[in-house]
């Protein structure tokens, strides 16, 4: 659980108290508070679970950037990586535990969830949701760095190089040719900003 998380949790619990869903916390700051921890002990709950079932059959939840794809293989890595995990020997296998603890979570939550959103409909609701937020967390860490770099890249004023590319000149003494190569770096310099 990392500040992606805690972020989100707050634009969730915001949504809910202006909406004032579910009715039974309130519109007040008390029931944002309310909203939020909710969305905190599901997470938590569903993070635990799904770390547990996976470290039985050698899962490795984390999601790897594949910056080096074009853009088509890095939505596909993206989208894919929702529902496959990596296995010990670093094969692509289904996420079983993933299948496990997102709706497990959803509905062992019924049990502390105010009565308007404990049934079975909010529950595949909240295991939807919980699927598309992992896809859409993916996608945060697969592109984030690259706009970030993008937006944030200062130009080097005295050299006119900036930090995407560099011309290097080489003079060959033995015939006097004079050869240029373009060293281009597509990667940022700093990959994660968190």
């Amino acid at each position: 659980m990392g500040p992606q998380t805690l972020a989100v949790g707050l634009l969730s619990a915001g949504l809910g108290t202006t909406r004032n869903a579910p009715e039974e916390y309130g519109g007040s700051f008390d029931g944002f508070a309310k909203r939020y921890g909710m969305r905190l002990t599901g997470v938590s709950t569903g993070n635990a679970m799904e770390a547990g079932f996976g470290a039985l059959w050698g899962e490795d939840p984390r999601y790897f950037s594949t910056y080096r794809l074009p853009l088509p293989g890095r939505v596909r890595n993206v989208i894919t990586r929702t529902f496959l995990a990596h296995n010990r020997e670093g094969q692509l296998m289904p996420a079983y535990s993933r299948y496990i603890a997102t709706p497990g979570n959803n509905f062992l939550s019924n049990t502390w969830r105010a009565d308007s959103e404990a049934n079975t409909r909010a529950a595949l609701v909240r295991t939807l949701w919980g699927f598309v937020g992992l896809m859409g967390k993916n996608a945060v860490t697969e592109f984030w760095p690259d706009i970030r770099w993008g937006i944030f890249r200062r130009k080097d004023k005295d050299s006119g190089r900036n930090d995407f590319s560099q011309t290097e000149l080489t003079k060959n003494e033995s015939d006097g040719v004079t050869s240029s190569r373009v060293l281009i770096d597509f990667v940022p310099s700093v990959r994660y900003p968190w």
